[in-house]
């Protein structure tokens, strides 16, 4: 094809231009400086034309007087006693320095604009080192930012960096409304795909301590959305490792749903990415805490950076029992042993010897009060445990509403309920899919009692038809299947909650146990004026988990332990199962060793008459000094970490 020397011309010209604002601001320019020469040019051979035109001093004076018209008209009035000819150059010059300015003065406040505009949408580069990168956006991520502040308070500075595809007027607006102290954390919000490669180095992934990868859609959303959420998170993952030169040096804790997705990550064989699903562990969390009441403060103390934490600690351990451990510690409780070869243990049993290379997971307020002495600080007393055991019966289990969590519940409980358990759920015009899956829950497991009645838990009348307190456990979960709003689901949870009240008080005893999901941990407070005996505040729990994991990957194998049934869990036991004789009046110390009986280990107790006083984290305190005195009463817990909740 043959092109003439103009199409050549203006297809290079448009190359030019194409390259960005610089190139249109150089090209106005010089077209403002070859029409200034034009019109001195100009005025300079009308003036050699005819000489009797000249009034000024000297040309340089006409250059001057030009310069001024183009670059502002109102200098125009400066030609006023010029000759009639003059003043044609006159009326171009300020024509042309029209045009051309209003051109420049339109480039710039546009390039203005969108400096501003990327300003705005936290378009920039980001230079923190050492800070926490947060990619994605959800319902959780307020919680995140809440407990990382809480582990940076030690801190002089630190910084969180969060990365989605949210607006960034919406980002702050809403941490501004939610978290108004952030104390030593700055928190940076910029918007941009975060599985972009170039995105990922704008925020200088390469230097970040950790990367928290959240889902970008809720457990309420479509198959297909979930679906979408995986991909991009595991495609997120692959970019922050390309950013890294192919080797992964980050702890990256990514939430992923499909179990599928779960195990192509395994397939990087890198213990620093953790792929967890959420709320399968909040389904093995509402079977714990349905079996043992107070579990959800114990969980919400050791999970949080605001309290008694999980740490792993090193030192010259002389070959001591591991049953000795705990009076070698002024603060803190050993709970297991953690080496490269043999992995974690939990409860390896008193007579255990401790070996050189063994770490402890230990329970203790903070890494900086850790400190193992060689000799013993407390000798306990002798006190023989009367190691009563819970008696195993069915219990049945109301659920209200309905989530996947559930159905992890129901599954989960195959291991910790007896056989002939039922589970009856009640569920407002529950459609054909649910209803199929609920039929397919009865053959999965046939050990149960699984019913499904078509009410709505928001009605008194239909509240009260299902006998609420015949049951041992009262479930309540969302009422809505594709309900994404987290205020939403707790409204009508508060709202079953006064309904179940008011069905209580005219009931003599009482024995039933209501567990709820509470999803939007700002309404923890209002929840806690229902009588709730044990509450779930799903995301808090799991932004607990995020942050800590963040921080310490190796915590995983902690909570991979504790929160399956194999193994060693945490309960709330009464006090009944351990001695006989109340009250009973000693130390923290003596009742570790009380428990160590047992072959368990008391983190702490649970007072009986302060379980509905929340300023008294409902009766729960852990990790007490050895030596502080305590006063049992017959309705009192210990919380221990178990085999099994007998």
């Amino acid at each position: 094809m043959k092109t003439s020397f103009k199409e050549k011309l203006r297809y290079r010209f448009e190359k030019y231009l194409n390259k960005g604002g610089a190139s249109i601001f150089v090209s106005l320019f010089v077209v403002f400086i070859i029409l200034f020469v034009l019109m001195i040019s100009i005025r300079w051979i009308m003036l050699l034309i005819w000489p009797e035109l000249m009034y000024t001093d000297s040309f340089l004076d006409d250059i001057w007087l030009t310069w001024l018209q183009m670059t502002d008209p109102g200098n125009m009035n400066q030609d006023n006693v010029a000759p009639i000819w003059l003043k044609i150059t006159t009326i171009l010059s300020g024509i042309i320095g029209v045009v051309i300015l209003s051109m420049l003065i339109a480039f710039i406040t546009t390039a203005l604009e969108k400096v501003f505009y990327n300003f705005r949408k936290g378009r920039g580069q980001v230079i923190e080192k050492e800070h926490t990168l947060i990619l994605g956006w959800n319902e959780r991520v307020v919680d995140i930012i809440r407990e990382l502040i809480l582990a940076n308070e030690s801190e002089k500075y630190a910084a969180i960096v969060i990365l989605s595809n949210e607006d960034k007027e919406e980002m702050d607006d809403m941490i501004a409304k939610r978290i108004p102290n952030k104390k030593t954390t700055s928190i940076i919000t910029t918007t941009g795909d975060y599985a972009n490669i170039n995105e990922l180095k704008r925020v200088n992934v390469e230097y970040a301590k950790s990367v928290i990868l959240l889902a970008n859609c809720s457990e309420s959303a479509s198959n297909d959305e979930k679906i979408n959420s995986d991909v991009q998170s595991v495609k997120s993952i692959m970019a922050i490792i390309s950013c890294q030169d192919g080797i992964n040096e980050l702890p990256i804790i990514a939430e992923i749903f499909s179990e599928d997705k779960r195990e192509l990550i395994s397939y990087f064989q890198d213990e620093n990415i953790i792929a967890l699903d959420s709320w399968e562990i909040m389904g093995k969390l509402l079977v714990q805490t349905s079996l043992t009441s107070g579990l959800e403060m114990v969980y919400n103390e050791i999970l949080s950076f605001d309290g008694c934490e999980i740490y792993f600690y090193e030192a010259n351990w002389n070959k001591v029992q591991f049953g000795n451990l705990p009076f070698h510690f002024k603060d803190g409780i050993p709970l297991g042993v953690y080496n490269e070869k043999d992995g974690m243990t939990l409860r390896p049993g008193r007579n255990y010897i401790m070996k050189k290379e063994d770490q402890i997971i230990i329970l203790a307020e903070d890494d900086s009060t850790i400190n193992f002495e060689t000799n013993t600080i407390y000798r306990p007393s002798d006190i023989k445990v009367i190691n009563n055991k819970l008696d195993q019966y069915q219990k049945s289990v109301l659920i209200l509403g309905w989530h996947n969590v559930a159905e992890i519940f129901i599954s989960e409980s195959k291991d910790y309920l007896k056989e002939g358990s039922r589970f009856d759920i009640y569920f407002k015009n529950p459609n054909v899919e649910f209803i199929d899956r609920v039929e397919a829950l009865k053959k999965m497991y046939p050990e149960f009692k699984i019913t499904l009645t078509d009410a709505d838990p928001l009605l008194m009348e239909s509240l009260k038809a299902t006998n609420p307190f015949e049951y041992d456990n009262i479930i309540i979960l969302s009422q809505e299947f594709n309900e994404l709003s987290a205020d939403r689901i707790d409204s009508d949870t508060l709202i079953i909650l006064l309904l179940l009240r008011k069905i209580k008080s005219i009931i003599p005893k009482v024995k039933s146990k209501i567990i709820t999901q509470v999803l939007n941990s700002d309404n923890q407070e209002i929840i806690t004026q229902t009588d709730v005996d044990d509450f779930i505040i799903s995301n808090k729990l799991i932004t607990m988990i995020l942050a800590q994991l963040s921080e310490e990957p190796l915590i995983i194998k902690f909570y991979e332990d504790i929160f399956s049934e194999d193994g060693s869990e945490i309960y709330v036991k009464s006090a009944t199962l351990y001695v006989d004789q109340f009250p009973l009046r000693t130390t923290f110390g003596d009742l570790i060793a009380l428990a160590d009986q047992r072959d368990e280990i008391c983190l702490g107790i649970r007072k009986g008459d302060e379980s509905k006083n929340a300023n008294e984290n409902f009766g729960v305190t852990l990790n007490l000094d050895k030596n502080q005195i305590v006063e049992l009463q017959e309705n009192d817990f210990l919380v221990v970490l178990s085999e099994d909740e007998l």
